[in-house]
């Protein structure tokens, strides 16, 4: 998987993942869950298992499947099952910490089984377990394959809303970050005729107060500086290019604002993303996937992170897919996303 050019999105120049190294503080503990066994995620896990990292990587995964595609990638990695009991301690490279959950089938590089479904569902579920009996963990979650867990006859829309179900959060917000350009989504995985259905006033009120509140308590920005976007070509055209815009978006702003929140918008989303706008915020708000996402995977895909916002804990995950093409074959999957997972994860848990 090959990372892009540099971005031409005009955004602060990205930085360089954090947490390869020492960090002062308490050390977090990661539950990292690998996703399709038959993808790039084990590969991926292995890889920075190798790495420096200033926080506890903890696998929660099939041993077996770690050791078989550590052989077939000619990675040296030490396994060992996670202490509970024990206290954090940073990753050391070369050794790699391992919270066993079964497969249910043999598990083959690039070949999809709808029987290992539950496998991947049920390494989300512990690894949920294991984040809320504690403080400072995070979540950190490799590629899932959502059409081979619906053919098992298990409904999954995506991580964001699973995770949800799992912690009984009302209002999960998917944020994904490229360095400084954050994106967050109003709407997640919907079919785009459903998005205008589901942009309320209730669930945008809720939206915008979770990223607020994330922005501040997650990432430390005290004040943050939200541009929202608006659902219709030129923000609804003052309700020519539709009416969601002026009768829903506009007031629920306006209120906000009101109350403290720093917002501005619903702006048209073709001018939204330049220099001049971008300089002065701290997030964007989008109001379905691909009006938002497509510009910040051009300025950081294979570096970005996915960030789920209103959970009981952090998480993070990496920003492609499964890549099955790749999996299992020495030198052709690209670690740099879930390396950013990772750093950006243990910042968020440091934070508590």
């Amino acid at each position: 998987m090959s990372r892009s050019a540099s971005p031409r999105v005009p955004t602060k120049p990205r930085r360089k993942p954090r947490g390869a190294g020492p960090v002062a503080g308490p050390i977090a503990r990661l539950f990292v869950t690998p996703g399709e066994p038959a993808g790039i995620g084990p590969d991926l896990v292995l890889q920075a298992a190798g790495r420096r990292h200033g926080a506890e990587l903890v696998a929660v995964a099939d041993p077996s499947l770690l050791a078989l595609r550590a052989r077939a990638l000619g990675l040296r990695v030490t396994l060992t099952e996670f202490d509970p009991r024990a206290a954090p301690r940073a990753h050391v490279p070369g050794r790699l910490a391992v919270l066993p959950v079964a497969l249910r089938a043999p598990a083959r590089a690039g070949r999809l089984d709808p029987a290992n479904a539950p496998y991947v569902l049920e390494t989300l579920r512990v690894a949920v377990q294991r984040c809320r009996e504690r403080r400072r963990a995070a979540l950190v979650t490799g590629p899932v394959h959502k059409g081979v867990i619906n053919d098992a006859g298990m409904p999954f829309t995506g991580h964001t809303e699973y995770l949800a179900g799992l912690c009984g959060a009302p209002t999960p917000v998917m944020l994904l970050v490229a360095g400084t350009l954050r994106v967050a989504l109003a709407t997640t995985h919907l079919p785009l005729r459903d998005v205008p259905d589901a942009i309320t006033a209730d669930r945008l009120r809720a939206v915008l107060r979770v990223l607020a509140t994330d922005l501040r308590a997650r990432l430390g920005i005290a004040r943050p500086r939200i541009l929202v976007a608006g659902l219709n070509p030129h923000a609804g055209e003052g309700g020519h290019l539709g009416t969601e815009d002026r009768d829903v978006i506009e007031p629920v702003v306006r209120e906000l604002r009101a109350q403290g929140l720093r917002l501005s918008g619903p702006l048209p989303a073709d001018t939204l993303f330049t220099r001049q706008r971008l300089r002065d915020a701290d997030a964007v708000l989008a109001m379905y996937h691909d009006q938002g996402l497509p510009v910040l995977k051009h300025a950081g895909f294979g570096e970005a992170v996915n960030v789920t916002l209103g959970l009981p804990f952090a998480r993070t995950s990496v920003d492609h897919g499964t890549a099955l093409e790749l999996a299992g074959r020495k030198g052709r999957a690209d670690a740099g996303s879930l390396l950013a997972a990772l750093a950006l994860g243990a910042e968020l848990a440091r934070r508590g």
